[in-house]
């Protein structure tokens, strides 16, 4: 009888072990691909901010006719959204485009294209999407 007790015992130990073993494994899995999936998000590349943020000719007249200051940009840089589906990001790092959407302090629907190459931003164009302002930009 207490032989079959012991093996009894046993048996739930074993059943212990490999249950441990597969939540083990289970953790590991699942730890392996959160790694995974925030080194290949192409939001945690993006730099909001840069050392140096230079405005093309184009975007300062574009924000120019546009109404759209300096501040305003670097709200959208701050806590604007990644467009995905209209950035550029098959391209090496310095010639990737972020197409960045928000609104800023004065409620205007802003989108603004970066470029980023090293830890300089450069600003290619503003767009307000609210409102079509005339603008005789070369």
């Amino acid at each position: 009888m207490s032989f079959l007790i012991n093996l009894l015992i046993l048996f739930y130990l074993v059943q212990d072990l490999f249950n441990m073993k597969k939540l083990l494994l289970i953790v590991s899995l699942l730890m392996f691909i959160a790694s995974f999936i925030s080194c290949n998000n192409p939001a945690s590349d993006f730099n909001r901010n840069p050392s140096y943020i230079h405005y093309s000719k184009h975007a300062r007249c574009r924000m120019g006719c546009r109404h759209i200051d300096e501040s305003e940009v670097k709200e959208i840089l701050d806590r604007g959204n990644i467009n995905f589906s209209k950035s550029d990001l098959n391209e090496d790092s310095c010639h990737k485009r972020y197409v960045l959407e928000g609104t800023s302090h004065d409620d205007q629907k802003i989108r603004i294209i970066v470029a980023e190459c090293n830890d300089d931003l450069t600003v290619i164009t503003v767009i307000d999407l609210g409102r079509d302002w005339p603008c005789e930009c070369e």
